[in-house]
């Protein structure tokens, strides 16, 4: 979302990386391209002159000007001032007694549906007994999306159809989940193309029957600008308790995230990385701020393999790394391990340095390289697989037809298979120190491809 806002921030300090000592020109003809860069984002004009206000302020200051890289001094500032601008981590409030009731608000197509069954995933996977209430009447197709994703999860939800009113849907909700022990209560309410009064006192009418303790605007992050208007006008009529963005894996600018915090004084939630049911992250300001200023985000990468990966599994295989006995068929087994942690590309943008030089790693790091190398050894038999020293002239062209490639991309991701092995026997020959290196590696090397 923030690749281009991230290109024209290094860009920037680059340039000021390329003097010894900054003078306040240096300084103030820096932050008037941070600030275009910001507004071309879609940041609000009031966030993005602020921001630049304090980080002025702070970079013609002693800390800056004696600084022996004053250059690293600003973007350390930069980086700060982002953090206080994206806000403080803030989590749901699941204080007192149960049920809890989490109620979603927003405009249609938002992605409030789809946000209400990864919400209730999200807490079933933490030992809640979440109960989702299809409340939105003026949309048939939601109420049946909603018992669709419901179905999936094995999460009940309570619907009452398109006929009654949905405050009394949800008070009718909120009791049987009273009698049936469900202690969250997820009310997805109805969206409209715009803000309207009647939304808006119905909204009114639901907080009222059902006390929630959360409110959250689930908002598109696509919508630029305009995010920050309904944000507003949400807040103002309702009150707003927190944020869920939703898209954020999307080509947005990523506007709306840097400005909604800080014009609205409400704290972001929850970030939507895509459409399965588990792409909902928690949001960390700070590792936000890491990614627009191209820094990566490894902790959101380790918690990422965490969750995917099997632990046992990923020790095994690294003992088998250790022995030689890594073969093309736990090469697969990998890859497919690290496309369950999501697209490529999203995963090397977390990786530090990594988005500076993408585009001199080519094709190989690709998500649909990736694809091609998988459907490389797939082509294979079982037992060349195990044994890639057999594949011969005839085998590779067989190979290549069946996986719709050429030979030589066979040859290379042989070679490159011979590369790894030779590499992690050096490794295991530095003894417990290399080994410790090794273990759980087999993810990080089977899933690139190279």
């Amino acid at each position: 979302m923030f690749e281009n806002l991230t290109s024209k921030l290094q860009a920037v300090f680059d340039r000021l990386a390329s003097r010894g000592k900054l003078t306040e020109q240096d300084v103030d003809t820096a932050l008037r391209e941070v600030r275009l860069a910001l507004l071309e984002a879609d940041v609000n004009y009031k966030v993005a002159k602020r921001f630049i206000a304090r980080v002025r302020e702070r970079s013609i200051g002693a800390e800056v000007m004696r600084s022996l890289t004053p250059a690293q001094q600003v973007v350390k500032i930069v980086h700060e001032e982002l953090i206080r601008t994206l806000g403080e981590p803030s989590r749901l409030d699941l204080s007192g007694p149960p049920p809890h009731v989490i109620m979603l608000v927003g405009l249609q197509g938002s992605g409030k549906t789809t946000t209400a069954a990864k919400l209730a995933h999200t807490l079933q996977q933490s030992g809640r007994r979440p109960l989702l209430v299809a409340a939105d009447t003026y949309r048939p197709a939601a109420i049946t999306q909603l018992e669709v994703l419901g179905q999936q999860l094995e999460i009940p939800v309570h619907s009452e159809g398109a006929r009654v009113a949905p405050p009394k849907i949800c008070a009718r909700a909120l009791k049987r989940a009273r009698q049936s022990g469900y202690d969250v209560v997820i009310l997805d309410t109805a969206g409209r193309l715009q803000i309207d009064q009647r939304m808006m006192t119905e909204l009114e009418q639901i907080k009222q029957q059902t006390k929630p303790g959360e409110v959250l605007l689930v908002a598109d992050a696509m919508t630029g600008q305009d995010a920050v208007r309904v944000a507003s006008g949400f807040h103002e009529q309702v009150g707003l308790s927190g944020l869920i963005l939703t898209k954020v894996d999307g080509d947005a600018r990523g506007g709306a995230a840097i400005s909604m915090r800080e014009v609205t004084g409400v704290p972001i939630k929850y970030l939507g990385m895509g459409e399965k049911t588990d792409a909902l992250e928690l949001y960390h300001p700070d590792r936000l701020s890491s990614r627009i200023l191209g820094m990566g985000d490894m902790l959101s990468l380790i918690e990422r393999a965490e969750a995917s990966m099997d632990q046992e599994q990923a020790e095994a295989m690294g003992r088998r790394l250790i022995k030689g006995e890594f073969d093309l068929e736990d090469f697969l087994s990998q890859l497919r391990e690290v496309r369950k942690m999501g697209p490529l590309s999203q995963l090397l943008e977390m990786v530090p340095g990594v988005s500076r030089v993408s585009d001199e790693l080519g094709p190989e790091v690709t998500d649909i390289q990736m694809k091609r190398v998988e459907a490389i050894i797939s082509s294979m038999t079982v037992e060349e697989r195990r044994q890639p020293q057999i594949i011969n002239a005839s085998r590779k062209r067989r190979i290549a037809r069946g996986s719709g490639t050429a030979v030589q991309e066979v040859n290379q991701l042989l070679s490159q298979f011979r590369q790894m092995r030779r590499l992690v026997k050096q490794l295991g020959g530095m003894g417990k120190r290399g080994r410790r290196k090794m273990q759980g590696l087999p993810s990080l090397l089977g899933g690139l491809g190279r």
